[in-house]
């Protein structure tokens, strides 16, 4: 983990403690006002195609020149003045451009540059997240290759049930991260830039500005989006709809599902010692009790998933609250929700995946807890071998309950060994051996298909998607805080 810089201010641990440099940067006011001054450059470069001779080369030159020396400076004092951000911002290029001042944020409104750069921020941001996505699934894939064939005790209510595989398992959270995965790809779909529409989205400025030249004003849309690789909407208000946050957010919030589902699982085989998250030669788990290896890095998944969660409800209220073609509701909210949420789910994400690729398995726990177990999970096994041997169903259904209650009791008020298998044996109405008896506990006989269903799963479902992704996966930067 990268030592965080100390301030004398509060800092959100969102912003350096968990996710990618990558992610932070989307975020960041470099990233937002080197943005708007592109799409300045963009709106100016466009006027001047469709025929503002107002706009001369010399302008866009000097324009571009100026993209990323941002004069911060000059921008803050002059809020501090006009308690405006796009005006300063304005204002600010303008000084940098004094050629292009007078055309800079010709026609248009503030939503212009927030909006439009706030949708190239969500796509990137989801592209990201669905790298961490598919990041998580390829990793949880080889591992339930590896694990197809390790017999472990199934549980439903939290009670020991039929066995299955840990391969199996790890296949139900690969299932509900592609669940997650589709969701956010559907989303990813429904972004489109906002254009260039004006205080209330009817193009009016622009149709002074070009005479009432409809066609014009409608590509004027079209070629500022094309410089960026977006459709734009087909109408709007003075911003781009509100609905579309709540669609991402509730993406991220299935993508938390997900990655909360696995880590609360994790915890669960945690405390019974089944597995053990990766842990650090010199990682301390506990202040007070030294020997304890607590799984924090799932609880920390969790923790961040529970995130991404509530606060997609956040966007919803916010796209109901747009009264008429806008109001400012959406402001503070956004800039809190936005980057906060992609922060959450992308930190659990990372983590997640962390701990599937170090994960370790204590096979001598997971047999044991298997058999410990198994005498009562293969009883109407036994039933069925010792009717084929000419016994009475419904009797032996009842010997087997009686001595199952009397095992159980052994078990549970007096902490001594199963003894259920010995006791069909010494019961002359099964007519079996011990060895006979015990021959029906092998756990590969009692997993039904697991072994294939992994295998199948992975071949027909999981691997294609990642093949169709390979480019993404490629991209995948792993040096990233846990």
């Amino acid at each position: 983990m990268e030592n965080k810089k100390r301030t004398d201010i509060y800092q959100s641990p969102l912003e350096g403690r968990y996710p990618s440099k990558e992610m932070l940067k989307i975020f960041s006011d470099d990233t937002k006002f080197s943005t708007w001054r592109r799409l300045w450059l963009d709106l100016a470069s466009a006027e001047k195609e469709l025929g503002k001779t107002e706009v001369t080369d010399e302008m866009l030159r000097e324009m571009e020149a100026h993209l990323t020396d941002i004069n911060y400076d000059v921008a803050d004092a002059r809020e501090k003045e006009v308690r405006h951000d796009v005006m300063a911002h304005v204002y600010a290029f303008g000084q940098q451009c004094p050629t292009a001042a007078g055309i800079i944020h010709w026609g248009a409104t503030s939503m212009y540059v927030c909006d439009n750069t706030d949708i190239m921020n969500l796509y990137n941001a989801c592209q990201l997240i669905k790298k961490r996505i598919l990041g998580v699934i390829s990793i949880l894939k080889d591992s339930a290759m590896e694990n197809k064939d390790i017999c472990c005790l199934g549980f439903t209510h939290y009670q020991a049930a039929a066995p299955t595989t840990i391969g199996k398992r790890e296949c139900l959270w690969i299932q509900d991260f592609l669940m997650a995965l589709s969701t956010l790809e559907a989303a990813i779909s429904q972004i489109k830039m906002l254009g260039c529409r004006g205080a209330t989205g009817t193009s009016s400025t622009f149709m002074d500005i070009f005479d009432g030249d409809e066609e014009k004003v409608k590509a004027l849309d079209s070629i500022i989006a094309q410089k960026h690789g977006f459709d734009v909407y087909p109408v709007s208000g003075q911003t781009y709809p509100r609905i579309l946050d709540a669609i991402i957010l509730n993406a991220l919030q299935i993508c938390g599902t997900a990655a909360y589902k696995m880590g609360a699982d994790i915890r669960h085989m945690a405390h019974d010692k089944e597995v053990e998250e990766p842990f650090g030669k010199k990682q301390i788990g506990s202040s007070a009790m030294a020997y304890k290896r607590n799984p924090m890095r799932s609880e920390r998944t969790c923790s961040l998933s529970l995130q991404a969660m509530v606060n997609s409800l956040s966007a919803s209220i916010i796209a109901a609250t747009q009264w008429l073609e806008r109001s400012l509701d959406d402001s503070a909210g956004r800039r809190i929700n936005i980057p906060n949420g992609f922060l959450a789910t992308e930190s659990a994400l990372i983590l997640a995946g962390n701990i599937v690729d170090g994960l370790i398995l204590n096979h001598a726990i997971i047999r044991k807890h298997l058999e410990e177990e198994l005498p009562f999970m293969v009883t109407e096994n036994i039933i069925m071998e010792a009717v084929k041997k000419g016994g009475n169903r419904q009797e032996l259904h009842e010997h087997i309950r009686q001595h199952s209650m009397a095992a159980g009791a052994r078990v549970k008020q007096e902490g001594l060994d199963n003894d259920l298998l010995t006791r069909i044996a010494d019961d002359p109405i099964f007519d079996m051996t011990i060895e006979e008896v015990r021959e029906a506990c092998v756990p590969q006989k009692l997993v039904g298909r697991a072994p294939q269903q992994v295998v199948e799963f992975i071949r027909d479902y999981v691997q294609p998607v990642l093949d169709s992704n390979k480019e993404l996966l490629s991209e995948i930067n792993t040096e990233v805080n846990v």
